[in-house]
């Protein structure tokens, strides 16, 4: 895959995301702020906009996303987008080609450098629950076209969101609900899910 291939996989999931927006904040308004999707929008314009730029290799690119990123004034998704799109760049390649397993080396600094951050797991009810599952699906993902990769981390990723709509809130505003959080998904794993919809779109 090239950068240029990379960078329109990413734009597609920005787009995706961009086209959320509505939803989002309809399932964040419940026990959230009624910010995420407003936040997520944010973070997909930085994002589309920063690997949109024909200077520099995949290294660059996912640098140039992570600090767009980190720039914005938002919610509590902005320093945890930014981690994640930084673990990516420490492992991304510096030329403008990647295979999948440079793919897989890139999600997996990424869950990790979030993971260190974050500290929510599965059943949280956090963007996590999607994250999750996808980075495990991409690294159990044993063909070398990118586009299965994708393809099993989306799917991965949709499930997880919907599972969260079967936990209980332990971060966030959401946490002083309780059970009644059950039944509703978690805005930021319903977020992630789409983001990764979009980067199985060539």
């Amino acid at each position: 895959m090239t950068k240029t291939e990379f960078a329109a996989r990413l734009k597609n999931a920005c787009a995706a995301v961009l086209s959320a927006e509505d939803e989002l904040t309809q399932i964040d308004s419940r026990f959230g702020d009624a910010d995420h999707g407003l936040t997520m929008a944010k973070i997909a314009g930085a994002i589309a906009h920063a690997v949109d730029q024909p200077e520099g290799g995949i290294q660059s690119m996912l640098d140039d996303a992570a600090m767009a990123v980190m720039t914005l004034n938002g919610g509590s998704a902005v320093p945890l987008w930014n981690t994640w799109l930084d673990g990516m760049q420490q492992a991304a390649p510096e030329g403008d080609e990647i295979d999948a397993a440079g793919l897989k080396a890139v999600f997996a600094k990424a869950l990790e450098e979030l993971d260190d951050m974050s500290g929510a797991k599965v059943g949280d009810k956090t963007m996590m629950d999607a994250l999750i599952p996808a980075s495990q699906a991409i690294a159990a993902y044993e063909g070398t076209d990118e586009d299965g990769l994708f393809q099993a981390a989306a799917q991965a990723a949709a499930q997880g969101a919907e599972n969260s709509k079967q936990f209980v809130s332990k971060f966030g505003r959401a946490k002083s609900y309780g059970e009644k959080t059950i039944g509703t998904p978690d805005a930021g794993a319903v977020s992630m899910s789409y983001f990764f919809q979009g980067l199985a779109r060539p």
